[in-house]
């Protein structure tokens, strides 16, 4: 369930209070006061056994005593009494709750616990059968000032503003509100979720996201419960508006019970992570920083890199936010001759003649004018932070309004401020607020907000970035799969490495060859065939880490070596692992690639966001050097190369002093051969290639490991991103013959789409997208191209000999997007005009209806210009029922009952 019935809940229009109370200073005496004395407009009704009124109000001894049905009900009964309060409001239509009421299994003992949960399971069911929305329970409440609603025990009732605040935690809602009020921040929406037992970040993000009266999201969240849905939502908001999130718990103790490197180093936050990032959301680390990105990010400043100019009244100041910047990673910008010429001809001689522009400390408001002018103007920043420190000789008020006139002619130029101290300060940062200006109390405030700005377009544009067709590849799925069943069939839960590096090579991952020896002789056997040095490991299923006790021995030169090596192996670890099953050796030329750099990639099974992906500094060292980042599949070659720049290693691959750049390219193929290993092999649990050794000439596998495991879910529904559906690829016929392709979108497909629109008239251009245009921009392109697979589908035609995505013509394409609840799906076609009158179109609606009837979708609609003949002869055909539109009597509603078709359609 996502969005169904939440207006009810956000929006209502009549309340009822289950739970109020006379006693002064109680729970339920604090609910009563603040909705009904909160300004609703709209039906307030109480209900109480005993209680003749409460705050005024007369009050109603139960539920079925009501006069009207309530849109939405507040509880705070007792926990054994809540399920049967909801049954009762659901059977009289009541659409949604916020159920107050802890003891839902929360905390306690074991047998406490069990009892919780019993009752939640008994309030769910109590809901579900009416659809019955529930906000909580063990909740703080909600509050949307903007209707004057406050169904919550805080202790004050926020302003209406823009900003939507979701948290888990009640404390952290009320300390919120607390914090807000003195900062002048307003709230469209205020949501304690409590213990989830219904409504989930993910149905609050979905909400949020088409909400006009918010412009940011702001999250706080101790877990999520359906990553794919939590995915989904929040790639959606952030598209829409600025998403900003805290999570807490960057512990990672469970990681350390990992078996592999890449189990220890996927700790649960660090999996996060890579899912805000994935979702284009910005993560902060505290309370002020929320506030403070919230501010930035709302002022709609928009930059186009990391390059900041400083101008301040003290150098102090301005070393002080140079050190801020570098250490966050930002740039101080290189200003242009022609601008330290202006500011020489209206600055002091002794000014600072660089960046950070220091201005001296008797700087007026005429001098910060005359200084700021030039530095707007500059080409080489993206931002400029302006500066100011208190002096008996300067007014700050007045130089905080030349800072606010200077901008009012240049007022698509980021700035930033920072007016340090107390009184003065404050009425300065009064007036930057009046103006939507932002700032901050210190100068690395004020950098951090910078960065807020850096990071915040770096996950945007990630979530439009046209990304490279990757290197085509064959994959051998059936004999990966086929090593993997025949080692879970022998009852074991690690493949041996021979085994795995046979995986990695069925998916064309370049790896050293290796022999496998049962015994000391085959070992010495398996050198001779070689003929080359050789490196010898043991095996056992019982030792992860082969180094940690002297399994790995190098640069081996003779069969004779081998010998005396193994037999000296076999003693050695039998002594320091005498528990240890030793079942033989890996006998494995020397790779020669010399200069390379030992890396580790893998991928593990996150129990919550399934198959992540892991790139980093490889080697013995690599739980200590901790230089790694995290991914979630399906990748694109543009994701793959962010993942790798998210790491120091990453500077030492594009070479340095005599070791050249490493190949790039391959290790990005590497990484997407990764993501198509981790969407198809359901069973493996945990994947290490270390080292992998990457230089100019390639990349090759030295050590493979790979535990497997019967996945907690089948196939793609593992995965916290739903993977192109492959299955839905087919093969169709036009009219006269000519073969087609018809398959998912891609990605990578963007600039082919935007031929097949471009290659288009433009009276067919007009009937698809109800508006003449002369270009499609890449903005647009990408959204069409660059889908949820969990809640959209587009569907494109091309020629079979026309190569790999990004590369195939596009004849026509079909879109399918549904409403989070999957009821009800709109549809767009579009065929490139050359090829009307050839069924393409028809064969592509067939498509998308068969794929929205599996699915499960119950209808179809879509808008069609009343003029547009051939898509509603094409419609009516499909079984479309018509209807004027509601708004536009040039637009005519098509629909398809997709619960009326039989199974041939």
């Amino acid at each position: 369930m996502s969005i169904r019935n939440l207006d009810a809940l956000l929006a209502p229009k009549s309340v009822a209070l289950i739970g109020g109370s006379r006693r002064e200073g109680s729970v339920g005496d604090v609910l009563a006061k603040n909705l009904l004395h909160g300004g609703f407009d709209g039906p307030i009704l109480a209900v109480h056994p005993t209680a003749t009124s409460l705050q005024s109000t007369l009050t109603y001894k139960s539920v079925a005593d009501l006069p009207l049905t309530p849109d939405l009900a507040v509880i705070a009964t007792p926990p054994d009494s809540v399920a049967e309060i909801v049954e009762q409001l659901g059977r009289r239509g009541t659409r949604a709750a916020v159920v107050i009421t802890a003891g839902f299994g929360e905390t306690g003992d074991a047998d406490g616990k069990k009892r919780g949960q019993e009752r939640k399971q008994a309030l769910l069911n109590a809901a579900k059968p009416n659809l019955l929305r529930l906000l909580g329970p063990n909740c703080v409440g909600l509050v949307v000032p903007p209707i004057g609603l406050n169904a919550s025990f805080a202790h004050l009732q926020p302003p209406a503003g823009d900003v939507a605040f979701v948290t888990q935690s009640g404390a952290v809602a009320t300390t919120v509100l607390d914090w807000a009020a003195h900062r002048g921040i307003g709230f469209s929406h205020v949501m304690s979720l409590g213990d989830m037992a219904d409504v989930d970040f993910g149905d609050a993000l979905d909400y949020l996201a088409v909400d006009g009266k918010t412009r940011s999201i702001l999250l706080y969240v101790e877990h999520i419960t359906d990553a794919r849905k939590f995915m989904s939502a929040g790639r959606a908001a952030a598209r829409a508006k600025p998403v900003i999130v805290i999570k807490t718990g960057r512990s990672e103790a469970a990681a350390r019970a990992a078996a592999s490197h890449t189990g220890a180093l996927s700790g649960v936050d660090a999996v996060y992570d890579a899912a805000f990032q994935r979702a284009g959301m910005l993560r902060v680390d505290n309370l002020t920083e929320l506030f403070d990105a919230t501010a930035t990010l709302s002022s709609n400043m928009r930059i186009a890199g990391d390059r900041l100019a400083i101008l301040t009244n003290g150098g102090g100041i301005g070393v002080l936010a140079t050190d801020s910047l570098v250490g966050a990673g930002g740039r101080l910008a290189e200003l242009s001759d022609d601008t330290l010429s202006a500011l020489n001809a209206v600055l002091p001689e002794t000014w600072s003649h660089g960046n950070p522009v220091d201005i001296i400390g008797d700087a007026d408001g005429a001098r910060y004018a005359a200084a700021l002018a030039p530095m707007l103007a500059d080409p080489g920043k993206d931002a400029v932070l302006v500066l100011n420190c208190p002096t008996a000789v300067a007014d700050p008020i007045e130089g905080a309004k030349a800072v606010v006139e200077t901008l009012a002619q240049r007022h698509r130029t980021p700035v930033l401020t920072s007016w340090l101290g107390e009184e003065a300060a404050a009425e300065a940062r009064a007036l930057f607020n009046s103006q939507r200006i932002p700032t901050y109390e210190t100068p690395g405030q004020a950098v951090r907000g910078f960065m807020h700005l850096v990071r915040y377009r770096r996950n945007q544009r990630q979530l439009l970035e046209t990304p490279e067709a990757a290197d085509a590849f064959s994959a051998d799925r059936a004999t990966a799969q086929s090593i993997i069943e025949a080692a879970m069939a022998d009852g074991r839960s690690q493949l041996t490495e021979p085994e795995a590096k046979q995986v990695l090579e069925a998916y064309q991952i370049p790896v050293v060859r290796t022999l496998t020896a049962s015994t000391v002789e085959e070992a010495v056997s398996a050198a001779a065939e070689l003929g080359t040095r050789v490196a010898l490991k043991i095996h056992s299923p019982d030792i992860s880490h082969k180094s940690d006790v002297g399994g790995v021995l190098l640069d081996l030169e003779t069969p004779e070596e081998v010998g005396v090596a193994a037999k000296a192996m076999l003693a050695r670890i039998g002594r320091i692992r005498p528990d240890a099953r030793l079942t033989g050796f890996a006998v494995q030329q020397m790779a020669e690639m010399p200069k390379a750099h030992e890396l580790i990639m893998g991928l593990s099974d996150d129990p919550l966001f399934g198959p992540v992906l892991m790139f980093g500094q490889g080697g013995t060292a690599v739980e200590l050097l901790r230089d790694t980042a995290m991914a979630l599949p399906p990748l694109t070659l543009t994701l793959a190369n962010d993942l790798m720049a998210r790491t120091r290693v990453w500077q030492l691959l594009q070479g340095y002093r005599d070791r050249p750049r490493a190949d790039i390219d391959a290790l990005a193929n590497t990484l997407m051969k990764l993501s198509h290993m981790a969407i198809d092999l359901d069973h493996v649990a945990e994947l290490d290639i270390n080292p992998l050794l990457a230089s100019e000439r390639g990349v090759l596998a030295l050590d493979a490991r790979i535990a497997v495991k019967r996945p907690s879910a089948p196939g793609t529904k593992r995965l916290a991103i739903r993977p192109a559906p492959t299955e839905l690829k087919r093969t169709i016929r036009l009219n006269d013959g000519r073969p087609m392709i018809v398959r998912p979108i891609l990605p990578e497909d963007e600039p082919q789409l935007i031929e097949m629109i471009n290659r288009s008239t433009p009276s067919d251009i007009r009937l698809r997208f109800f508006t003449p245009m002369r270009s499609v921009s890449h903005e647009m392109a990408a959204r069409l191209s660059q889908i949820d697979y969990d809640r959209e589908m587009a569907l494109v035609a091309t020629h079979p000999d026309d190569g790999q995505a990004g590369d195939q013509i596009i004849h026509g394409v079909v879109h399918l997007a549904a409403d989070p609840d999957n009821e009800e799906a709109e549809y767009g076609v579009m065929v490139r005009s050359d090829l009307t009158g050839q069924g393409l179109g028809y064969q592509l609606m067939g498509a998308i209806v068969d794929h929205a009837k599996k699915r499960g979708l119950s209808r179809v609609v879509g808008d069609v210009l009343r003029e547009n003949a051939r898509m509603l002869q094409m419609a009516s055909e499909y079984g479309f029922t018509r209807r004027p539109h509601p708004d536009d009597d040039g637009i005519v509603r098509v629909t398809l009952d997709l619960t009326a078709l039989g199974d041939d359609r």
